[in-house]
């Protein structure tokens, strides 16, 4: 039987992945006051049957003011962490156990927005809104109000939330934590020159650009066990001249690996309206690529990955390790389903599916060994 490398296992630590496939983090603006709602017991059932390899539960704040809208998912008191254990208990009663992992991020800047089908604009404070705060009083948009820049004590509270989150993820029993440093948001925010204008310890030099992230993840990797693995997403390239580079991203990397980081999920942008992004299909596997042959880390790609096919040549050829899935996995959740079947792999469902698949595919479902009279 030919090799199917997509449906191939991955160890990271002591986490085996069934296979390549991670759902990735998804927004869903459906949470109240932070906590997670039926909604996510429904969203996060279906993915979780996915037969994917991961599931990542959504950016999750650290803060109340860390969310990027009213609306999104939180893990920084009781509330919300009870919430999320109560709906994922019910969403994986029944499933395969497949690994969940967790998206912590901290909006900055890109905070208090409305939510997306409303517009995303930022709420005024007048209107229900909160200060968001950032490396620099420089806002997202040249129309809207700067962010408070972070001082000293503002930085050390961060820290902290992000820590009191990993604790908090790792009481769910949550078995892996992505650190959010992409799109734009806080950490990514202090990365770019574009968006970091300040003239301490943390902004300036690519080096002091870089500390309060690495801080932050040598804070929470700390506390997150050593068994379990930890990655980061960040946006390789802000595709603006004069912001973050891909050169830039294969220095950061190379000190995250040092400091323990087990992943690289390779998104880009998110830090500029001036931003140009060449889309097309896998318009960021060549991002993922060079961190990959510049790091013995595993990487990860994501971004306009809809073809089985495609997905196979991306890890077959040694671009990538991993494929993360989003909008393709939205709009199809048995897309890991469909593409063991096209490429001749299996995958794990619950038994109460075993007699779904069409007779030409009814081998992809590698638990059906007993039929119906």
């Amino acid at each position: 039987m030919t090799r199917v490398h997509l449906f191939s296992p991955f160890v990271l630590r002591q986490l085996t992945l069934a296979n390549r496939i991670v759902v990735s983090p998804m927004c869903q603006y459906s949470a109240v006051d932070g906590c997670a709602t039926d909604w996510h017991i429904v969203h996060w059932g279906q993915l979780l049957e996915s037969g994917a390899g991961m599931f990542t539960i959504e950016a999750t704040a650290v803060s109340a003011t860390g969310r990027i809208t009213y609306g999104c998912l939180g893990l920084y008191d009781d509330a919300c962490e009870q919430a999320i254990r109560e709906r994922l208990a019910i969403a994986r009663a029944g499933a395969p156990s497949i690994p969940v992992a967790i998206q912590l991020a901290h909006a900055g800047r890109k905070g208090s927005s409305q939510v997306p089908w409303e517009g995303g604009q930022l709420i005024p404070v007048d209107q229900g809104g909160w200060r968001p705060v950032a490396p620099s009083a420089l806002s997202q948009l040249a129309h809207e109000p700067p962010p408070a820049a972070l001082d000293t004590a503002g930085l050390e509270t961060i820290r902290r939330q992000f820590v009191d989150a990993a604790r908090r993820a790792l009481g769910l029993g949550l078995d892996a934590i992505e650190l959010h440093c992409a799109h734009g948001y806080l950490l990514h925010e202090f990365l770019s020159p574009l968006s970091n204008l300040r003239n301490d310890a943390y902004g300036g030099s690519f080096d002091h650009r870089v500390r309060f992230p690495l801080e932050v993840f040598a804070a929470v990797r700390n506390v997150w066990p050593q068994d379990k693995p930890m990655g980061v997403r960040i946006s390789a390239t802000d595709w603006v001249d004069g912001g973050w580079t891909i050169d830039d991203s294969l220095a950061l990397v190379k000190r995250l690996e040092a400091a323990g980081c087990d992943w690289i999920d390779t998104s880009s942008g998110g830090i500029s309206p001036a931003q140009k992004i060449p889309l097309g299909p896998g318009y960021q596997v060549p991002l993922a690529r060079a961190i990959r042959r510049a790091t013995s880390m595993a990487t990860m790609t994501v971004g306009l990955i809809t073809e089985a096919k495609q997905a196979e040549a991306i890890v077959a050829s040694g671009d990538a390790d991993l494929v993360a899935m989003a909008r393709a996995m939205l709009w199809n959740p048995r897309w890991p389903w469909h593409a063991a079947a096209m490429l001749g792999a299996q995958v794990h469902a619950p038994k109460q599916y075993w007699r779904s698949p069409p007779r030409e595919a009814a081998n992809v479902i590698a638990d059906a060994k007993v039929g119906m009279r």
